[in-house]
Formats: structure tokens, C-alpha cells, sequence
């Protein structure tokens, strides 16, 4: 069950989301130890969740906001710890930014008490471009979701 709360960080309180997830038999590798693509669906699933928790679900964003989607446009990862089958983990994730149209996210995995991984993702909002739909072209950051995620 997911779960959340407020971190304070640099002096700012920041919304983390904690979930725990088992690895499963099809996450892992022939060496039986967690095959990094499936972390990455892991992550987005937790970026989803981690919104949700927040108050806002990726699909009432698109809609409330005449989005297209929130597509990622940069993923990068530091393995420090394997996982194999059988093993809980527990993934917290943040928003560690906003820009205009972009925010970062981070996800520390954890292995019992020991970091496991660190995970960065940028997504982007897209909306259709005015002047011609069949164009997409980002979105402005709505002030309602920052001061959610980022509360003072």
C-alpha cells in the first residue's frame, strides 16, 4: 500500500511517496537478479502513484489541463545494490523540481535500510500546439500541482 509524507529538505517540505514492492519471478535475469528495464517501469508506476497519493491522477491532469500526456525525456540510474526474486524493496519518490513545463523526480530505492538505487527522471507536460493540432508543444507547470508537491 502506498504511503506518504512530508520531508523536509533544504529547509523546504517536500512531498515523498513510499512504496514496497516484491521482485518478482519475471522482473530478474537468467543470473537471477533484477533486470534494469524493469526498474524503469517500476519507476513510472511510482511516478503515477506518487501523483495520485499527491491528489492529482495522470489522467485528471491530462484532461483538467488539455494535455496530450507527461512523457519522460530524460531517465538516468545508479545500481549500487542488486534485488533478485523474492526481495522487497521499497521505492520513494519526490519531485525534486519544477521548471515552466518540466520537473524532476527522484526515486531512492531502498534494500532493507541500505540505498539500493538512486533514479532520476525529467518529464515533460505536452499539449497540442495552438496554431496546429497535429503539433504537440509543451505546457505550462499549473501553480496548484508545484505548491502540492513543494508546500512551505
Amino acid at each position: 500500500m502506498p504511503r506518504f509524507a512530508w520531508r523536509r529538505d533544504r529547509g523546504t517540505v517536500m512531498f515523498v511517496n513510499k512504496r514496497d514492492v516484491q521482485i518478482q519471478w519475471g522482473d530478474c535475469d537468467p543470473a537471477n537478479i533484477v533486470y534494469y528495464p524493469r526498474y524503469f517501469a517500476m519507476f513510472d508506476d511510482s511516478t503515477s502513484i506518487m501523483f495520485e497519493a499527491a491528489g492529482f491522477s495522470k489522467q485528471d491532469i491530462v484532461y483538467k489541463y488539455g494535455l496530450v500526456g507527461i512523457p519522460m525525456v530524460d531517465t538516468r540510474a545508479k545500481f549500487h545494490i542488486p534485488s533478485t526474486h523474492g526481495d522487497w524493496i521499497r521505492i520513494e519518490s519526490r519531485v525534486e523540481s519544477f521548471k515552466r513545463s518540466s520537473f524532476e523526480v527522484l526515486h531512492n530505492v531502498f534494500k532493507g535500510d541500505r540505498l539500493a538505487i538512486e533514479a532520476w527522471e525529467t518529464r515533460v507536460l505536452v499539449g497540442r500546439h495552438p496554431d496546429d493540432p497535429d503539433k504537440l508543444k509543451s505546457a505550462p507547470m499549473p501553480p496548484e500541482i508545484i505548491e502540492r508537491f513543494m508546500r512551505g
